[in-house]
């Protein structure tokens, strides 16, 4: 039998909870009638995606400890840094937080006695894949110091379920995209300063806040030369999320990959903002960027079977409206 997401209320800590991914969440817990905590720098989050009903701590996961206590039913983490080129210039930024402030963390969920964990992972921590759909049992090879730390952290899961009995659960997922409107209206989307992920960059084409997309590599093994790549609405990313609390087992450590099991190429993308904005969309091209593999793909098998998800919201053309919804909303502000 599947899970089902754990019924309410239940009281979740949701660190980096002001982050893209992370406020999504924290919106849906509150929507399933979750009592929320968010735990955020700001560093990189913002106040604007706080939902309205959670509590704010503005803090780092380094000192959870201060905040952590029995009350907790689990603990949601997205506190981390994400930039894959900082991290190849600033490796030490990445190991200080993403597996010092994670160290914290669990000493912290462990002297609390909070035994439940779901772990925002990356399929960064496959590098370059040998074969897509990419599957769990793939090989770990991280071509660079976030792809590193986020592994660096699953291992050490694994051991606090070992030693401690930790019920934890790692998904792993590649592009995230879309944005979420809640039940009261509000919008959550990428706010990321400076903006690094395709469809947010076109967007910023079509607001006229960019001249030109940039192309980078046209003559890739792929049908239409262009990079190919697993695209996965915010929203279904979230649902995995509640899913995977219902999941956890005392002692285990789940890894599941989350995608929409199919991708699209860079100029499906390109081409698709056009038909959902009406904008043209014009493009430069550029040299391949280095370690660019052509194609990536996740398979979902697992956390279909194990968690009972499969995503609802896989047709692109939905996933761009509403970002391009968001980002039109965010002009406003």
């Amino acid at each position: 039998m599947s899970p089902t997401a754990p019924e309410g209320p239940r009281k979740y800590l949701v660190t980096g909870g002001a982050g893209y991914v992370g406020s999504v969440v924290a919106a849906h817990l509150l929507e399933a009638g979750h009592q929320v905590t968010v735990l955020d720098d700001l560093s990189t989050g913002h106040r604007a995606g706080i939902p309205a009903g959670a509590e704010f701590i503005e803090g780092r996961i380094q000192d959870a400890a201060r905040w952590l206590d029995p009350t907790y039913d689990g603990v949601l983490h997205f506190a981390a840094f994400s930039q894959v080129g900082e991290s190849v210039v600033n490796p030490e930024k990445y190991w200080v937080n993403n597996v010092g402030g994670t160290t914290a963390l669990l000493a912290a969920m462990r002297e609390a006695g909070v035994r439940t964990l779901v772990f925002s992972s990356t399929a960064a921590t496959y590098g370059e894949p040998a074969t897509t759909p990419i599957t769990e049992d793939a090989a770990t090879a991280p071509t660079n110091p976030y792809g590193a730390s986020k592994l660096a952290v699953d291992h050490m899961i694994s051991g606090e379920c070992a030693a401690h009995g930790l019920a934890a659960v790692s998904l792993r997922y590649f592009n995230v995209a879309g944005a979420h409107r809640a039940a009261d209206g509000t919008g959550y989307g990428e706010r990321h300063e400076p903006e690094t992920h395709l469809i947010p960059l076109i967007l910023q084409v079509a607001q006229g806040r960019r001249e030109a997309i940039s192309v980078f590599g046209d003559d890739y093994p792929t049908p239409d030369g262009t990079c190919v790549r697993d695209y996965i609405h915010v929203a279904d990313l979230a649902e995995a999320h509640l899913l995977a609390l219902a999941a956890a087992r005392a002692g285990e450590h789940l890894i599941c990959n989350l995608g929409n099991g199919n991708g699209f190429s860079v100029r499906e993308v390109i081409e698709t903002v056009r038909k959902v904005t009406g904008h043209p969309i014009p493009e430069v091209a550029a040299a391949r960027r280095g370690g660019d593999p052509a194609v990536l793909v996740a398979s979902a098998a697992l956390a279909q079977e194990r968690l009972g998800w499969r995503p609802s919201r896989a047709d692109l053309a939905g996933i761009v409206a509403d970002a391009w919804e968001f980002a039109r909303g965010r002009e406003a502000e």
